[in-house]
């Protein structure tokens, strides 16, 4: 037999055949094939279809497609999905992500603009800007975006996991053959950890959920960047080195401003520099600290750009042994998600405050307190594991710090606006599998190959489960009443599904919900207002507009604690606007104005019904000072141009929609608006040339058409103008065929 270095070359699947799952220290096998008890070597043929399998995994590129493969194919149910809870604002309303202008706006404000909510994730407007300047709000292209990111999270995952697992493991080379590194090797364990991440029904609410792509950006980021680093390490030259270095700088930037978990990686990253890399220097390990401690100092550098929010938000003011209880029930729901992803929705929670009101009440918070049981389990388990003496003990104690830094964070030792949250274990997820690899890497040889099997019995049915998990966020109303139905009652949820009830007129359904709501939570002004709104359709008007003057009254109080407040002026004053009270409803807007100086909404309407009043002069200064102050802004850039125009001033109103339609690169009215100026100007090849525009942001609809086909007929070209009717009623015949089909 050939050899090197006095190693035979075999296979992980010969090795397998013969039982030769050897430790890296242990003697070579003598053979290729094993021998019978005849002593006669069984043939190639013989090899058994699981030691083929693994023996064809060798081969990086396949691994690398089948984590593609499977990982697409177990969320692809999510690609039809729907605009479900934050989608409706951050994928849709968002104003930041209508233009390519504004990347560099995004960094100077918060994710939410009216919200207690301090994230601060300009990346992820930003990747929302390249979505929506391709697929415009078609949400099959942001699902897409979703389920690539999170593919490719794990690929990018598995070659960090080929890098990290030979420096835990010194005996191993990643560039050494298959038979030194024994057949069980660390590159295979790698492999099947970041499948088993990579399929986790867990992660559905980061995949399946378009806001939830925060967690994704920031885990492929952080991966890469460490990747980075480790190239930069192994550069020969001093230029080539800093290069690689600078690119993992700004990769871990793009992290930290993906989502602020990223900066746990930082100390994942820390760890594994200074207690498991013994290849690094000391002075190696003393540059990388002050390096890393200098990029979060510029990231808290750009957290300071968007301005302080007003208010705290609520507090849930828990003492200290609450807190650790609440640690624990957390590990073991976490721990007991992870092994069984049975009942998956948003608005876990781990705390009831209700259970404890009565001994019947209190069988109901049973299954919470078993959490705290099995959390103490799993930590036990967790410090038993790093302490046993074995060849996968540095990688247990890897495994296990891994998961301690991406769980404190979310283990409310802090506070956060829930106790337990499933998209929340996406980072310590692989530290969990990292443990278990630790243990299944001392188990006898002999169990081996059976593991593998296990294995791959467990990605079948957690793929399984991601599959059923991503048909819950298809639509927001399968979303909402599901999320009920699995325990995840909550107000938010309820309202919000009382919001799609009232949407499409079921009025009783809705008041029922958010009646419902108001007994848990008397105070909760969006149950309010939506109560109040119900109430004014179904022509209950005396409530109404006592729930409206209620809540607008006591909003001074309610938004120290709830976003929105300003939510319940508005729909007064629009109440009085149907009444005909127009002075009542803008001594309302005024002092709305006041309290709430920064929401458009609030400007919007006051301007209309004060140029219906005092005429466009006294709309345009209100108009202006917020224009003026939010230049990004879509909605008051257009309102600036409507009141030129006006008040007659044709170059100011064509300046503020050209301004507009740079903020919206796919939205036509502002070039509809300058058509229809330069048409009564008689200047028709200018106004061809805004409709042009507008056409080609909008070639579906048959109004641009029209329009288009009006101002060829006016300048004399009638032959263009009949072709582009002709194009519409072919449109409406393709849309009618469809609509039949359906």
């Amino acid at each position: 037999l050939p050899e090197t270095g006095g190693r035979c070359s075999v296979s992980v699947a010969d090795a397998i055949a013969a039982d030769c799952l050897l430790l890296p220290d242990s003697p070579p096998p003598n053979v290729m094939l094993s021998a019978d008890s005849s002593g006669q070597n069984n043939p190639p043929s013989r090899l058994s279809l699981a030691a083929r399998c693994v023996g064809y995994l060798d081969k990086n590129w396949l691994r690398v497609l089948l984590l593609v493969l499977i990982g697409v194919a177990v969320r692809s149910t999510a690609l039809t999905g729907q605009l479900v809870w934050d989608d409706q604002y951050l994928a849709r309303d968002n104003p930041f992500i209508k233009s390519p202008l504004l990347i560099l706006e995004a960094f100077r404000h918060h994710l939410f603009l009216d919200s207690f909510s301090g994230h601060y994730r300009p990346v992820q407007n930003i990747s929302f800007i390249i979505d929506y300047f391709f697929w415009n709000t078609d949400t099959y292209g942001f699902h897409l975006t979703n389920v690539l990111l999170h593919v490719a999270s794990g690929v990018a995952l598995y070659f960090l996991l080929k890098k990290l697992l030979i420096s835990v493991d010194p005996q191993q080379s990643d560039s050494a053959p298959t038979s030194t590194r024994g057949a069980f090797d660390l590159s295979l364990i790698a492999w099947f950890v970041a499948l088993l991440w990579t399929v986790h029904p867990v992660h559905s609410a980061t995949v399946d959920y378009i806001s939830g792509r925060a967690d994704s950006l920031s885990f492929v980021f952080a991966c890469v960047a460490w990747l980075l680093a480790l190239r930069a390490r192994a550069s020969a030259t001093g230029i080539t080195r800093s290069l690689w270095y600078g690119a993992a700088a700004l990769f871990a930037l793009l992290a930290f401003c993906s989502r602020e978990i990223a900066c746990v990686w930082v100390a994942i990253y820390l760890a594994h520099i200074l207690f498991f890399d013994k290849r690094l220097s000391n002075r190696g390990k003393i540059l990388t600290v002050v390096c890393s401690v200098a990029l979060l100092a510029v990231y808290g550098g750009l957290r300071r750009l968007p301005e302080q929010r007003s208010g705290p938000g609520p507090t849930s003011a828990w003492t200290a042994p609450t807190r650790a209880v609440l640690m624990l029930r957390a590990v073991g729901d976490y721990s007991r998600l992870m092994i069984f992803p049975s009942n998956l929705h948003m608005e876990r929670s781990v705390v009831d405050g209700r259970n404890y009101g009565s001994t019947r009440s209190w069988r109901h918070s049973v299954a919470t307190e078993y959490l705290s049981i099995l959390g103490l389990a799993a930590v036990a388990a967790l410090v038993a594991g790093s302490c046993r003496k074995g060849r996968g003990q540095q990688l247990r104690v890897s495994g296990a710090a891994w998961f301690l830094f991406g769980y404190l964070p979310i283990s409310n030792l802090f506070e956060l606006n829930a106790s337990v949250a499933e998209h929340w274990l996406y980072l310590p997820s692989v530290g969990f599998l990292l443990f278990l690899a630790g243990c299944a890497l001392d188990l006898p040889p002999r169990f081996r190959s059976g593991l593998v099997a296990v294995s791959c019995l467990a990605v079948v049915g957690f793929g399984a489960r991601s599959v059923v998990r991503s048909g819950d966020w298809l639509t927001a109303e399968i979303f909402y009443e599901r999320t009920i139905a699995a325990g995840g009652t909550s107000a938010r949820v309820s309202v919000n599904l009382g919001i799609i009830y009232s949407g499409r007129g079921e009025y009783a359904k809705a008041e029922a919900l958010f009646r419902d709501v108001l007994k848990m939570m008397p105070d909760y002004p969006v149950a309010k207002n939506n109560l109040a709104d119900v109430l004014f359709r179904q022509g209950k008007k005396e409530e109404a507009e006592a729930l409206f003057s209620a809540s607008s009254a006591t909003s001074v109080e309610t938004r120290k604690e709830y976003p929105r407040t300003w939510i319940a002026a508005l729909n007064l004053a629009r109440l009085r606007n149907s009444e005909d009270d127009d002075a009542a409803a803008l001594a309302i807007l005024e002092k709305a104005r006041v309290d709430y100086p920064r929401i458009w909404e609030i400007i919007s309407l006051e301007s209309e019904l004060v140029r219906r009043t005092e005429g466009p002069e006294a709309a345009l200064r209100l108009v202006q000072n917020f224009a003026r102050d939010n230049w990004w802004h879509y909605g008051a850039a257009m309102a600036v141009g409507r009141l030129l125009a006006e008040k007659g001033d044709v170059d100011g109103a064509d300046a503020a929609l050209r301004h507009a339609s740079w903020l919206d690169v796919h939205d036509a009215e502002a070039l509809n608006l300058i058509a229809s100026m330069r048409v009564r100007q008689n200047q028709l090849q200018q106004a061809y040339d805004s409709q042009r525009r507008a056409v080609a942001r909008q070639p579906d609809q048959p109004r641009q058409y029209l329009l288009l086909s009006d101002i060829l007929e006016r300048m004399g070209r009638s032959d263009e103008a009949r072709a582009m009717v002709a194009r519409v009623e072919r449109m409406q015949a393709m849309a009618q065929a469809e609509t039949v089909a359906n």
